[in-house]
C-alpha cells in the first residue's frame, strides 16, 4: 500500500512539474512572437583595418588605436609614454 501511495505522490509531482514547464514554454512563445527580434545595433556594417601596438604587438582597430607624432601605433597611453620616454 504505501508504494501505491508514493507512486501517486511521484505521479503527482511529476504532472504539476510538466505542466509548469508547458505554461512556461507557452508564454515563451507568445512573447517571440509578439515582439520581432531586433537587429543588433552599433555592429559595424563593413571590416575595419586592423593595426599593431608598437609595443606588445597588439592587434586592433585603427579607430581604437593611438598615435604618436612619428605616426607609430598603440593601443593604451601607457606604451605611447613608455616607446617614447
Amino acid at each position: 500500500m504505501k508504494y501505491l501511495v508514493l507512486f501517486a505522490v511521484l505521479l503527482l509531482v511529476y504532472l504539476l512539474w510538466r505542466h509548469e514547464r508547458r505554461s512556461e514554454r507557452q508564454e515563451r512563445a507568445a512573447g517571440e512572437r509578439a515582439a520581432p527580434p531586433r537587429p543588433p545595433t552599433g555592429a559595424p556594417s563593413l571590416p575595419q583595418e586592423m593595426v599593431r601596438c608598437s609595443v606588445c604587438a597588439l592587434h586592433l582597430p585603427r579607430t581604437d588605436a593611438l598615435l604618436d607624432a612619428r605616426g607609430r601605433t598603440y593601443c593604451c597611453p601607457e606604451h605611447r609614454q613608455r616607446d617614447t620616454a
